[in-house]
C-alpha cells in the first residue's frame, strides 16, 4: 500500500519542506515545527516511531525517524466452532460427564474414556481405576437428552448404549502414581509433589490482547455464534432448529490487528418443513448481528454471510456423521491461531498432562498478557511419563514482550510450579469441572469460572 513516508515541516520563515525516502537522520536547515505526516499523499501517522532531538518550545532542530514507512500487511484468518449437538462434541460431553461423575465420588480416580456415536448407537470404552461406581449408560443418555436429541434422528431413550471398560495398565500406574492404599484398595494418601506425568507429550497455551477474554478474535466469535445458535433453538426464538450446527469466522487483520469481519458461515440443522429463507434472515438478525455487535464489529458492505450453503441441513447429529471423542481439539483451544500438541482433553482425569498441562500453559500465558508483560504469548510445556518436572518450557512473545523471552521463562519458573501434581493442587482440578466446557471451548470462557482462567500478577 505504501513504500515511503514523509515528514512535512514548516520553518519560522514560512518555508515548507518534506523529509522522505525511507528512514534515517535528517538535520533541518532552519528551526521547524511538524505540520503533519504524509504517507503517499494521505495524512496519517507513520508505521514506526519518530524520535525528536533538540526540541525547545515546540521548535525542532534535528529529528530521527525510525521504521517510518513500509507496506501495511493485510491478512485473513479463519476459525470454526461447533454446537453441543455436533456428534464429535456429543462424544466429548459424554466422556467428560463420566469423568465428572467419577471424580465427584473418588477424586483420585484414573480415567481415560472414549465415546463413539453413530446412527442409533453409543459406545463407551476406556480404562478406569476407581473405588466409585457410576452408571455410564445412564450418564450418556442424560447428556444426549440435555443436548436435545429426542427423536430428530437420534433419541436418548431408544438408542443403544454399550460399554467396555478395563483397569488402567499397571505399567503406567507404577510410573505415575505415588500413594498408599488401604486394605480395600482405596488410595488413602498421595504425594502430589512427586506425581508423575500420566503420559509423555507436549502442550501449548496461548493468550493475546485481541479480546477481553485475552483470546484470538476468530475463535471467540465462532464460539459465541454457536452458543447463540444453541440458545435461540432452546428458547425457541428461532423455531424449527435442531441440535447440530457449526460456525466459521474469517477476520481481516491489518498490521496484525483485527480490522473487520470478512466472512461469517453458519450451518444450522433444521426441521424438514421449515422455510429456509425465513430461517436465514432470522439467523442473520438474531445471531450474527448480535454476536458481532457485542464485540464492536458489524456486517459491512464487503462482509460475506453464508448460511446452510448446501441448501438444507435436515439430517445431522449421529444420524448424519459418526462422532468420536477428541476430534475437535482445535475448536477446544485457539482455533488454529496458536499451535497444538495433539492431545485431546475430554475423557481424561487431570493426571493426564494432555489436560492439566494444557490448562497450566493457558494459565501462564494469560497471566503474562494480563500482567502487561506482552501483547501475545505462547507457552510450550513438555513432559515424560512418570516424571514430575517438565522436560522443557518454551515461551514466544512474538516480539511484543517487555522483557526478553529468556528472562520471562526464568521469571515464570519462580512463580508457577508446573509439576502435574502441583498444577492439580493449585487449580483444584480433581472436581467436576469438565462437561460444562466440553462444548464452546475450554479457554476464554467468561460465562464460567474456570480455575485456569484466573490471572496471577507477574511482576
Amino acid at each position: 500500500m505504501l513504500s515511503h513516508s514523509a515528514l512535512i515541516y514548516q520553518s519560522y520563515e514560512g518555508r515548507s519542506g518534506a523529509l522522505c525516502e525511507g528512514s534515517g537522520n535528517w538535520p533541518i536547515e532552519r528551526p521547524a515545527t511538524i505540520i503533519h505526516i504524509r504517507v503517499n499523499g494521505a495524512k496519517s501517522k507513520p508505521d514506526g516511531k519518530i524520535i525528536i532531538y533538540h526540541a525547545f518550545l515546540g521548535v525542532i532542530f534535528f529529528i530521527q525517524i525510525i521504521n517510518c514507512g513500509g507496506k501495511m500487511e493485510k491478512r485473513l484468518f479463519t476459525s470454526e466452532s461447533v454446537t453441543e449437538g455436533h456428534p464429535d462434541k456429543m462424544a466429548d460431553q459424554i466422556s467428560d460427564a463420566i469423568v465428572d461423575a467419577i471424580l465427584e465420588k473418588d477424586e483420585k480416580s484414573r480415567v481415560a474414556v472414549e465415546t463413539l456415536l453413530t446412527n442409533g448407537v453409543c459406545l463407551i470404552a476406556g480404562e478406569v481405576t476407581t473405588s466409585a461406581y457410576v452408571d455410564m449408560a445412564k450418564i450418556a443418555r442424560g447428556v444426549i437428552e440435555d443436548i436435545g436429541y429426542d427423536g430428530c434422528g437420534f433419541h436418548h431413550e431408544v438408542s443403544g448404549v454399550m460399554t467396555s471398560i478395563k483397569e488402567q495398565s499397571s505399567d503406567i500406574a507404577q510410573g505415575v502414581d505415588s500413594f498408599k492404599k488401604n486394605e480395600s484398595g482405596k488410595i488413602v494418601k498421595e504425594d502430589l509433589e512427586h506425581l508423575g506425568a500420566g503420559d509423555q507429550g507436549l502442550m501449548f497455551g496461548y493468550a493475546c490482547n485481541e479480546t477481553p477474554e485475552l483470546m484470538p478474535l476468530p475463535i471467540i466469535l465462532a464460539h459465541k455464534l454457536c452458543q447463540r445458535l444453541s440458545e435461540v433453538r432452546k428458547k425457541k426464538i428461532i423455531k424449527g432448529l435442531r441440535p447440530d450446527g457449526k460456525s466459521q469466522v474469517t477476520v481481516e487483520y491489518i498490521d496484525d490487528k483485527p480490522a473487520r469481519i470478512d466472512t461469517v458461515l453458519i450451518a444450522a440443522q433444521h426441521d424438514p418443513d421449515i422455510k429456509v429463507s425465513t430461517m436465514k434472515k432470522e439467523i442473520e438478525k438474531n445471531i450474527i448481528e448480535q454476536v458481532l455487535s457485542s464485540y464492536g464489529y458489524k456486517i459491512d458492505s464487503r462482509t460475506k454471510i453464508y448460511i446452510n450453503t448446501t441448501g438444507k441441513f435436515v439430517i445431522g447429529g449421529p444420524e448424519g456423521d459418526t462422532g468420536l471423542t477428541g476430534r475437535k481439539i482445535i475448536v477446544d483451544t485457539y482455533g488454529g491461531y496458536a499451535r497444538h500438541g495433539g492431545g485431546a482433553f475430554s475423557g481424561k482425569d487431570p493426571s493426564k498432562v494432555d489436560r492439566s498441562g494444557a490448562y497450566a500453559a493457558r494459565w501462564v500465558a494469560k497471566s503474562i498478557v494480563a500482567s502487561g508483560l506482552a501483547e501475545k504469548c505462547e507457552i510450550q510445556l513438555a513432559y515424560a511419563i512418570g516424571k514430575p518436572e517438565p522436560l522443557s518450557i518454551y515461551i514466544d512473545t512474538y516480539g511484543t514482550g517487555k522483557i526478553s523471552d529468556e528472562e520471562l521463562a526464568k521469571k515464570i519458573t519462580k512463580v508457577f510450579d508446573l509439576r502435574p501434581g502441583m498444577i492439580i493442587k493449585e487449580l483444584g482440578l480433581r472436581r467436576p469441572l469438565y462437561r460444562q466446557c466440553a462444548a464452546y471451548g475450554y479457554f476464554g470462557r467468561d460465562d464460567l469460572k474456570l480455575p485456569w482462567e484466573k490471572v496471577v500478577n507477574i511482576k
